[in-house]
């Protein structure tokens, strides 16, 4: 029996995709030379620090839900717009609006002081007036997770983990952790809030505030954050054995929903314009500085490099698309969003990187791509190497913060590692101003985006990016 003209042409067609897909993925020579030339221009670019100066100076915090966060969204699409962009769009994003208005606490036995604490993103406010009651400490999760409940109602948690290593944030994760779980914890237990050491290697009275969640069904208790002089002090105070009574005030809560949006500007390509370079940074910002190394520098970078390469003679076979992502301070809502809507043709997406991790320079490169790629990546990071950029070709690169929830519906990613020693002294606290950025650190960043952009853009086939492709969990 001869087979039908429809199947034959299906199995052709099929036999061809799966020869395309397993095809190496290679970048043209001449695409390496215009990179070159990009990478010199970007050294003496100062459109990141314009962008860097105007977001953080003209609109200033912008916690997710504010009255800022709109006004920076109105900042960023205008900025798109006269720099240029050939498209600009939002998309929307809805996420609990949580404010904070006021906080305070003290030590009321047995030595009164005043202790330096912010609030941690969804915490509780504390009943009118403020809470008394006497701490109970522990040194980990874990040792809170032992505690019999009756140790611990009624009392307010504090856990005091190794002040963070400020080398590459060693330490954060850890600490993280405990902000991030501890609270619900603690309520789940009956406590009345808690209270964490900072987690941040410096040791000024600016505490580090940053998100926390409550599991279903346990209800909110207000949790902030000591900075580290005042943890050791109260350490100090736990280990003397005697009962230590603090007065708790904060006046912060959940009050609803808000709907805001992922702000994009897109570059289009030459020949493939419906594929894209996937990069951006995160709008918004915590509210006690200015949100400049987390993360107005990184929206700036992304952003400079995209226009470095629309002023290139010829642009590249792909568009590059920019997205300035809504709340990812307190959920990484504007990436998950993105997720969600583009998930069945994340294919188009073809690789992405994300700046968010400061504006120091950038130190090494790891990717996750298909097999096939790995030689482009290979002349990508040889491309970046001239600006003292290392290349791990084991560790993998998920794409950044947002483009984590992006990278696993699918998309390949791409990671560009900056030095943060300095950064997790500054991000998330009042200290996150514009002089902590440095002009020449800035511009090595948008030399390695513009260089490292170009070049997928350029490629000839493709990272491996399509549905399901590097899926570990869902965002």
């Amino acid at each position: 029996m001869r087979p039908s003209p429809l199947l034959a042409l299906l199995a052709f067609v099929l036999v061809a995709a799966q020869a395309a897909n397993a095809a190496p993925t290679t970048i043209p020579d001449a695409a390496l030379k215009t990179a070159a030339e990009l990478r010199e221009r970007a050294l003496a670019d100062t459109l990141a620090w314009e962008i860097t100066e105007g977001l953080t100076t003209e609109v200033g915090p912008r916690l997710a839900g504010s009255d800022a966060d709109a006004r920076a969204r109105d900042w960023m699409i205008a900025k798109f717009k006269a720099l240029g962009f050939d498209k600009v769009w939002t998309e929307p994003v809805t996420y609990p609006r949580w404010v904070r208005r006021s906080e305070h606490a003290e030590i009321v036995s047995p030595f009164p002081q005043a202790l330096a604490l912010t609030a941690l993103g969804y915490s509780a406010a504390t009943p009118e007036g403020g809470l008394r009651a006497d701490v109970v400490g522990f040194a980990s999760l874990e040792a809170l997770e032992a505690a019999a409940r009756d140790a611990i109602e009624g009392r307010i948690v504090y856990i005091g983990t190794t002040r963070m290593d400020e080398k590459a944030g060693r330490g954060y994760g850890q600490g993280s952790r405990v902000r991030t779980r501890g609270p619900s914890l603690a309520s789940g237990k009956g406590a009345a809030a808690f209270l964490l050491r900072s987690v941040g290697p410096e040791d000024t009275r600016l505490p580090h505030t940053g998100v926390t969640h409550f599991d279903d069904g346990v209800a909110p208790i207000p949790a902030a954050a000591l900075s580290n002089p005042d943890a050791d002090q109260l350490e100090r105070l736990l280990q003397r054995g005697q009962p230590v009574s603090l007065r708790l005030a904060l006046d912060c809560g959940i009050e609803g929903e808000y709907t805001g949006a992922n702000v994009i500007g897109e570059i289009r390509g030459r020949s493939k314009p419906n594929e894209y370079f996937l990069t951006g940074g995160h709008l918004d910002s915590w509210d006690l500085g200015t949100g400049a190394v987390d993360d107005a520098a990184g929206v700036a970078i992304t952003t400079a490099a995209a226009r470095l390469i629309a002023q290139l003679p010829k642009r590249p076979a792909r568009s590059i698309r920019v997205v300035a992502f809504a709340n990812e301070e307190a959920g990484l809502y504007g990436g998950k969003a993105y997720a969600e809507s583009h998930r069945r043709e994340i294919a188009r997406a073809i690789l992405g990187a994300e700046s968010d991790a400061g504006s120091d320079r950038i130190v090494k490169v790891t990717a996750t791509v298909k097999p096939e790629a790995r030689d482009a990546i290979d002349r990508i990071a040889a491309a970046l190497a001239p600006l003292g950029i290392a290349y791990d070709r084991a560790a993998p690169g998920a794409g950044g913060s947002d483009l984590s929830a992006v990278h696993a519906v699918g998309m390949a990613g791409l990671s560009l590692h900056q030095d943060t020693t300095r950064y997790f002294a500054w991000h998330h606290t009042a200290n996150d101003t514009l002089d902590k950025v440095d002009l020449e650190p800035l511009r090595q960043n948008v030399a390695a985006y513009a260089v490292a952009m170009y070049l997928a853009a350029e490629a000839k086939g493709d990272f491996g990016s399509k549905p399901g492709a590097f899926a570990q969990k869902e965002p």
